[in-house]
């Protein structure tokens, strides 16, 4: 009989796995530990809460320890770092970060939510009292701190990806000379060429200094704090500098365990979440997935999948039976006026998989050319020239492109074939569609390329 069930990591997965956990099993005694000080955060949310869009990061702590045992049941020790898993023992061991005392807890079932951790250049370390990461609400707290205590005019933002941009935005709303580097050549450098291309003309239609293939930067310190960087013959003061190099799963304690790691570093598990060790299950950003596409394993670290899996996860340590169904990639972030939508997998990666593949691409207006808010949107779909399935798909443009990318995604999902896609019947109203849609046109050009 399940009577203790233990969930370590208190972000996305992690709160949702509890909470389910002690909704299927209610006379158990389930337990949340966070090595940080809040759990149930917004992490998607920061770049808006660093412009003030969102005006308090409150907004985006969702619960705190006494709220979350109040609604849910589930006992959570925050500030609270769980240093070893005794798998034949069934128990764990935890430090109080904040009075250093030490305790022993003993689990009949145990769920790994321990997420993710970001990447740090070597040659720029974190003691430096102005670099920061920018991945969790108490870095954006030491964000703002830094922000309100000095009178800075220069930021540095190292890495050109989802969350470089974004936080390039966000402090360009505060009026900061941003100066953005990435050590490829172009923007977004996991995406289309011509979705990175048109990034990078929104970054200097922006005003944001960018540097690309940016591997030989020279950076200068004193006294604890970074002071200037040389880069391609040019020297910039730095007032502070901020790390967004992407993410990798968290598995230092999995790994301690003795718990099988898969080729892409996160925790392998099977389709009911379990790991190696039948009493310990895993979920969220620390766990490797089934890629529907390529029908292999894959790193997606995105939190509406985090809290899909805890739940999947915190019903089945509790006794359940469901099933973490293979996964389709489908994101997007906001670019300034635009919007990258991305689905499944680029055209490189699809040759990389070894797909007979092919693409089309097009650009047309995303709404009737008369309208007064009329403005172009690029849209690429990857095919499968043998199976004529849909491989991936990006979209650059406005708000639409969203509904582009989730349209995609269910063909995918439902193996319906790319010349469908000419084949639907989409609206039209002259303020908020085109007479002819982006997808048909791409449907178009698909059947012409296969003739």
């Amino acid at each position: 009989m399940v009577k203790n069930i233990i969930v370590i990591g208190g972000n996305a997965a992690g709160p949702a796995a509890a909470a389910k956990a002690k909704r299927i099993l209610p006379e158990s005694n389930v337990i949340l530990f966070e090595a940080g000080e809040f759990i149930s955060t917004g992490t998607c949310e920061l770049p808006y809460v660093l412009s003030g869009e969102i005006d308090d990061y409150k907004k985006i702590v969702f619960y705190d320890s006494k709220s979350f045992e109040e609604e849910k049941g589930v006992k959570v020790y925050t500030n609270s770092l769980v240093t070893n898993i005794n798998r034949n023992s069934k128990t764990i061991e935890v430090i109080n970060l904040i009075t250093n005392q030490k305790f022993q807890f003993t689990y009949d079932k145990l769920i790994l939510t321990t997420g993710s951790k970001a990447n740090k250049l070597p040659d720029l370390p974190f003691s430096l009292n102005n670099v920061f990461t920018f991945k969790s609400v108490s870095d954006l707290i030491k964000i703002k701190n830094h922000i309100q205590r000095r009178n800075s005019n220069r930021v540095l933002i190292i890495g050109a990806g989802y969350i470089g941009i974004e936080t390039s935005e966000a402090l360009k709303k505060l009026d900061y000379e941003v100066i953005l580097i990435e050590k490829e050549k172009l923007p977004l450098p996991d995406a289309e060429p011509e979705i990175q291309n048109l990034v990078f003309d929104s970054l200097d239609k922006n005003k944001i200094l960018f540097y690309g293939n940016s591997k030989s930067i020279k950076y200068i310190y004193d006294n604890e704090k970074l002071k200037s960087i040389s880069i391609d013959g040019w020297n910039y003061e730095i007032d502070f500098a901020i790390q967004t190099l992407g993410v990798k799963p968290n598995i230092d304690l999995a790994i301690s365990s003795k718990i099988e790691i898969g080729n892409y570093g996160g925790i392998k598990v099977d389709s009911k979440l379990r790991t190696n060790d039948s009493n310990i299950f895993a979920a969220g950003d620390c766990i490797e997935v089934i890629n529907k596409i390529t029908n292999k394993n894959d790193y997606i670290p995105i939190a509406t999948l985090a809290h899909e899996f805890g739940h999947i996860a915190g019903e089945n340590a509790a006794g359940g039976n469901l099933i973490a169904k293979p996964i389709v990639k489908n994101i997007a972030v906001k670019i300034f006026d635009n919007i990258y939508e991305f689905v499944g997998l680029t055209l490189n990666q699809a040759i990389i998989n070894k797909f007979n593949s092919l693409s089309v691409n097009a650009i047309v207006p995303n709404i009737i050319k008369v309208m007064p808010n009329s403005k172009n949107v690029f849209g690429k779909i990857i095919f499968d020239k043998s199976s004529m399935l849909i491989l991936g798909a990006s979209f650059y443009g406005g708000s639409e492109v969203i509904g582009f990318g989730d349209i995609i995604s269910s063909f995918v999902h439902n193996k319906i074939k790319v010349t469908e896609l000419a084949e639907v019947n989409y609206n039209y109203t002259p303020p908020s569609s085109p007479f002819v849609n982006l997808l048909s046109v791409l449907g178009r050009k698909v059947k012409k390329e296969i003739k």
